[in-house]
């Protein structure tokens, strides 16, 4: 009786492209959810975008990936590419600062897609809970192609 007013909470996709399962990630961190649980884009945009509203709570110096903290305690990692710290910062612009408050489809990073592409690098963007504990279900919602800031990619229960 008392899941029946429990609602599925969801994460929009951060950057448009193909939603896939996270053990499709060719790096064995994300792949076996070492990192925390969610799922992945193979990234055609180039701007990435908070998947929900909470709080930005870091951006890495390199500028290619980022955190956020939720109001309900859920923290997030949004790494853009993979191996892509390797750039020191090259083909990535910082849009938000650490510590604002952010809404679902904020634009928070620009990155230069066919410059990470033109380095070998994999553009599988994996968008994370870090702290899988703290929810009860992770569901994600793979094998479509998705728009920042619109579809869902990631449902879970708290």
């Amino acid at each position: 009786m008392f899941g029946l007013f429990k609602k599925d909470l969801k994460l929009v996709a951060p950057v448009s492209g193909k939603a896939i399962d996270l053990s499709q990630v060719p790096d064995a961190v994300f792949a076996q959810k070492m990192a925390g649980d969610g799922a992945a884009i193979e990234a055609t945009g180039d701007v990435a975008v908070a998947p929900c509203d909470g709080t930005l709570t870091l951006i890495f110096k390199t500028n290619h990936a980022f955190a956020m903290t939720l109001d309900n305690g859920v923290e997030l990692l949004i790494h853009i590419g993979i191996d892509t710290v390797e750039l020191n910062g090259e083909g990535f612009e910082r849009l938000a600062e650490e510590g604002t408050k952010v809404t679902a489809g904020t634009p928070i990073i620009k990155f230069n897609a066919e410059f990470i592409k033109s380095k070998g690098l994999s553009l599988a963007t994996p968008v994370l809970i870090t702290n899988p504990d703290s929810v009860k279900e992770i569901k994600s919602l793979t094998g479509k192609d998705v728009t920042a800031g619109e579809d869902e990619i990631v449902t879970y229960r708290k």
